[in-house]
C-alpha cells in the first residue's frame, strides 16, 4: 500500500470514528430520518459545485442507475440504521459493530464476484461473526425499553456496506471518486426526501445539534466519501473497507473522551475478536510457512 493510501486510511478512520459521536449528539433532536436526510443532502450540496466545476455531471448521468444503487446501499440505508441505533447505543459500540464491514465485503465478494477465499480468510470471517456475538450478547433485550432492535440495526448496516463496495467494484470501477461520492449523496438524498418531509421535527433544534449535523454532513460524509471512493479505485473494495479496522479505535476514543461512555468488557472483547478476524479476512495476518530451503 502506498504512503498516500495509508494516510487516506488513517484520516478516514479518524473522521468516520467521529461520525458516530456527531450522530449521538444530533439524533435526539432531529430523529433518524431527518438527520440522515440532512447528512446526505448537505453533503451533496457541498460536493455538487466541485463536481460541476470539474465536469463530472456527464459521468454521473451516464452511470446514474449504478450510482443510485450505491447511494441507497452505501449511504441511505446504513446511515439510517446507525442513526436509529444511536438513539440507544453509544458511539464506541456502534464503531465496533461497524468494524465487521470488511467481513461482509469479503463474503459478498466471494459469493458474487468469485473472489478467492483461502482457509485463513474463512477462519477470519468466522471470528468476525463470533466477535459480533460477544459484542451484542448482553444487549439483546427486546422488552419495552430494551436495546434489542437498535442492536439488530447496528449489526445489519455493515451488510449493506459490503454489498455496495462490491457493486462499486463491479459497475463503477472506472468512475472517479468525486463523481461517485457526489452522485451517491445526491441519490441518497432523493431516496430519503419524502420520508424526511413526513418525519421532520416540529420542535426548535439547538445550535449544538445543527453544528454536529453540519460537521457530520460536510466532513464525515462529503469529504470522507471522496477519500473512500479514491481508496476503492486505488486498493480495491476489500482494502478500502479495511478502514473499519481502524474506526473502532477512534470511535471508542471519541465516545469516551467527549461523551464519557464506558468501555465495557463486552465491547473490549468483541472489538478484539472482530479486529483479529478482520485482519485474517483481509489477509493482513498470514500463517508462517516453514522454510524448506536447505543450506548448501
Amino acid at each position: 500500500m502506498r504512503q498516500r493510501d495509508l494516510t487516506d486510511l488513517l484520516l478516514l478512520a479518524a473522521v468516520w470514528g467521529g461520525s458516530f459521536l456527531f450522530m449521538r449528539l444530533a439524533v435526539p433532536e432531529f430523529g433518524p430520518i431527518a438527520l440522515i436526510e440532512l447528512r446526505v443532502g448537505l453533503a451533496a450540496l457541498s460536493l455538487l459545485p466541485i463536481a460541476v466545476l470539474r465536469g463530472k455531471l456527464p459521468v454521473m448521468a451516464r452511470h446514474w442507475r449504478s450510482i443510485l444503487v450505491v447511494g441507497t446501499l452505501n449511504a441511505a440505508v446504513p446511515f439510517l440504521l446507525y442513526a436509529y441505533a444511536a438513539q440507544s447505543l453509544g458511539a464506541g459500540f456502534l464503531s465496533v459493530a461497524n468494524a465487521v464491514t470488511p467481513v461482509w465485503g469479503a463474503v459478498v465478494g466471494w459469493l458474487w464476484l468469485k473472489d478467492k477465499l483461502p482457509i485463513t480468510r474463512a477462519i477470519g470471517l468466522a471470528l468476525g461473526f463470533l466477535g459480533i456475538v460477544v459484542l451484542v450478547w448482553d444487549k439483546l433485550d427486546f422488552r419495552d425499553g430494551g436495546a434489542g432492535m437498535a442492536v439488530l440495526a447496528s449489526i445489519s448496516a455493515p451488510i449493506f456496506y459490503g454489498i455496495a463496495a462490491n457493486w462499486t467494484k463491479r459497475f463503477l470501477s472506472e468512475v472517479d471518486a468525486l463523481a461517485n461520492a457526489t452522485g451517491s449523496m445526491v441519490a441518497a438524498a432523493l431516496v430519503l426526501l419524502p420520508f424526511a418531509l413526513a418525519a421532520w421535527p416540529s420542535t426548535t433544534i439547538s445550535a449544538t445539534a445543527w453544528q454536529a449535523t453540519i460537521v457530520l454532513a460536510v466532513v464525515c460524509t462529503g469529504a470522507a466519501y471522496i477519500v473512500f471512493f479514491r481508496l476503492i479505485a486505488n486498493v480495491g473494495p476489500t482494502g478500502a473497507v479495511s478502514v473499519t479496522f481502524l474506526v473502532p479505535i477512534f470511535g471508542v476514543l471519541w465516545g469516551s473522551w467527549f461523551l464519557h461512555e464506558p468501555v465495557t468488557p463486552s465491547i473490549a472483547a468483541g472489538a478484539g475478536i472482530i479486529l483479529i478476524g478482520t485482519a485474517l479476512a483481509l489477509g493482513l495476518i498470514k500463517p508462517r510457512r516453514a522454510d524448506r530451503t536447505r543450506a548448501p
